[in-house]
């Protein structure tokens, strides 16, 4: 089998790929040094569009639309690009054995690859409920929601059930953009988690509240406090209804689940240092090893701004962690130095014709202010939290472009607050004013 030889080599074709593929550009790489690999079958695109405009019933999302790096204004990487530039695509290959000590990866197909410096991409996979031998989970029309091919999947079976019911399993990320995005479809749709109010990773009770409402008024049937124990099939194998653990049997014609994902470290087991189900980097995405790096949701990383080590899975961590490593690369190469990742907890999501966002942490007391009726006619409404007397995150719902900024200030700066009553009252105009 051929054997291959890079100077770079970037495993995964996730986000992270293409924002390090740009950033080598930035930084002087010279064609032929770099190559990315990856299992999928198209160049690196920005993910979040998968689950929101893509699902969408005019398909207004499609490649080559959303290749990165559009998701932060930026250019469009075509597959031409990555040509011009000299960087190899090597798609529809799958690395199934990395030997770190030798600097060997090898493809499912058998063939290997050398390289002098790995950048580890490999982000998540999607639990699945087969991991769990959960009964019937194999049955087709249950989608998980991670690649595009998984994407055209679901739109396929959207347009063939027309007007039909689908369960969503999750009340996450996942869920709650499918369940608007299916509710657009025009599909029936019941939404299913075992926890007490949705998005508890992050939302309040407060703040759940209001969109457990608003989906309720758009027709979105939730059911708290139980899980999907089985699911019946037709003679078809296609999924016909889903048995919840309280006894409830309830009809579907396509499945969605979404509960949670694992980083992809299998190949580096034993090889490299891991921390909190990650692979351990310093501030630079420098693994235990010199030679290797490790960006977006594998990487277990200093987060300088709450003094702690944390993993982080969200596209914003993906781009900007892999912009830092190849900063580091060159810096390290040329005997320079860089400032340390600093990275401020950023997350956000869209659906309806709602729009939130979050920066910094959400521990300690919460506030919650601004109009959170589900009937209101802004929608802005918000959340601060506040540990040892300081703002260490903010919410917000509806917000401007200005908004959104001042309250990613407020997260960095952590500014003081003498009463959690005045900020409440004082709302918006507090960060305003930082």
């Amino acid at each position: 089998m051929a054997e291959k030889s890079f100077k770079y080599v970037i495993v995964g074709g996730g986000v992270s790929a293409g924002y390090a593929a740009r950033e080598f550009v930035k930084q002087g790489v010279q064609p032929g040094e770099l190559a990315i690999i990856s299992k999928e079958a198209v160049c690196t695109y920005e993910r979040p569009a998968l689950s929101e405009a893509y699902l969408s019933p005019e398909g207004t999302a499609r490649l080559p639309g959303f290749h990165v790096c559009v998701g932060s204004g930026g250019e469009r990487l075509l597959p031409e690009w990555y040509t011009e530039k000299g960087i190899s695509l090597i798609l529809s290959t799958e690395i199934v054995k990395a030997d770190l000590p030798t600097k060997t990866l090898i493809s499912a197909a058998g063939d290997t690859f050398t390289y002098q410096i790995l950048i580890i991409a490999t982000g998540s996979a999607v639990i699945q409920l087969t991991d769990f031998g959960v009964k019937g989970a194999d049955a087709k029309n249950i989608f998980y929601l991670r690649e595009i091919d998984d994407a055209d999947k679901l739109v396929e079976v959207i347009k063939a059930k027309s007007n039909g019911k689908a369960v969503i399993v999750g009340g996450g990320y996942i869920g709650l953009e499918l369940s608007a995005a299916l509710r657009v479809n025009n599909i029936d749709v019941k939404m299913v988690y075992p926890e007490p109010w949705c998005m508890p990773r992050l939302f309040t009770a407060g703040i759940a509240a209001f969109y457990e409402s608003y989906y309720t008024n758009k027709g979105v049937d939730i059911i708290k406090g139980t899980v999907a124990v089985g699911f019946g099939t037709n003679e078809n194998g296609e999924v016909t209804n889903v048995n919840l653990k309280d006894g409830r049997v309830l009809e579907a014609d396509i499945v969605v689940v979404g509960v949670g994902g694992r980083p992809l470290t299998t190949l580096f087991k034993g090889q490299v240092e891991e921390e909190k189900g990650g692979i351990k980097t310093d501030a630079f995405f420098k693994t235990s090893l010199p030679d290797v790096y490790a960006v977006g949701d594998v990487a277990t990383f200093p987060l300088k701004l709450f003094n702690e080590v944390r993993r982080v899975e969200h596209v914003d961590h993906a781009r900007k962690s892999a912009e830092q490593a190849v900063k580091a690369i060159f810096a390290s190469e040329k005997g320079t130095s860089i400032e340390e990742y600093d990275y401020l907890p950023y997350f956000y999501s869209r659906a309806f014709d709602l729009s939130w966002q979050f920066y910094g942490d959400n521990v300690g007391d919460s506030v919650l202010f601004g109009d959170s009726s589900p009937t209101s006619a802004t929608h802005k409404f918000g959340s601060y939290w506040i540990k040892d007397g300081k703002v260490v995150g903010v919410f917000l719902e509806s917000g401007t472009p200005e908004e959104n900024k001042a309250i990613a200030k407020v997260a960095r700066v952590q500014p003081p607050v003498d009463s959690l009553e005045s900020l409440a009252a004082e709302g918006l105009a507090f960060a305003s004013k930082i």
